[in-house]
């Protein structure tokens, strides 16, 4: 995690209470899931995708695409939602996104989206709730 203070906070004990154990090994030590595990990967209901550790509102469902990489894929999230930081773990340089409120690990930003805007947003879904409209 970085040093940056957020509108939710909670002692690592209270985390493992709200998190499930594999959302908090994604959402709290920056871990993956397994790619095509994730329910949330079929998901095409319009609805709004949420951060599972605060409820912040992320991704619209209409923004989500399939990218075929086994992750729930957006090209675009709300205004203001995440927050990046560069990742510079397993030898990469990579864009890590994490929640706005409460900065929880949700996944990384690619450069190679569909347009308009040519980004991918490759989400670990068990870091999300799916709200349908």
């Amino acid at each position: 995690m970085n040093d940056t203070q957020y509108p939710v906070t909670h002692s690592d004990a209270e985390w493992r209470r709200i998190l499930t154990p594999e959302q908090y090994y994604v959402m709290r030590a920056h871990g993956t899931e397994r790619p095509g595990t994730c329910a949330l990967l079929q998901e095409k209901r319009p609805g709004t995708f949420t951060c599972a550790g605060c409820g912040q509102k992320l991704f619209q469902g209409k923004r989500k695409f399939e990218s075929g990489t086994g992750w729930p894929s957006f090209d675009e999230p709300l205004e203001g939602s995440v927050e990046t930081t560069t990742d510079r773990s397993h030898g990469m340089i990579r864009t890590e996104v994490h929640c706005a409120n409460c900065g929880s690990h949700l996944g990384h930003v690619f450069p190679d989206g569909p347009p308009p805007t040519g980004l991918r947003y490759c989400i670990n879904g068990v870091a999300m709730n799916f709200a349908p409209a």
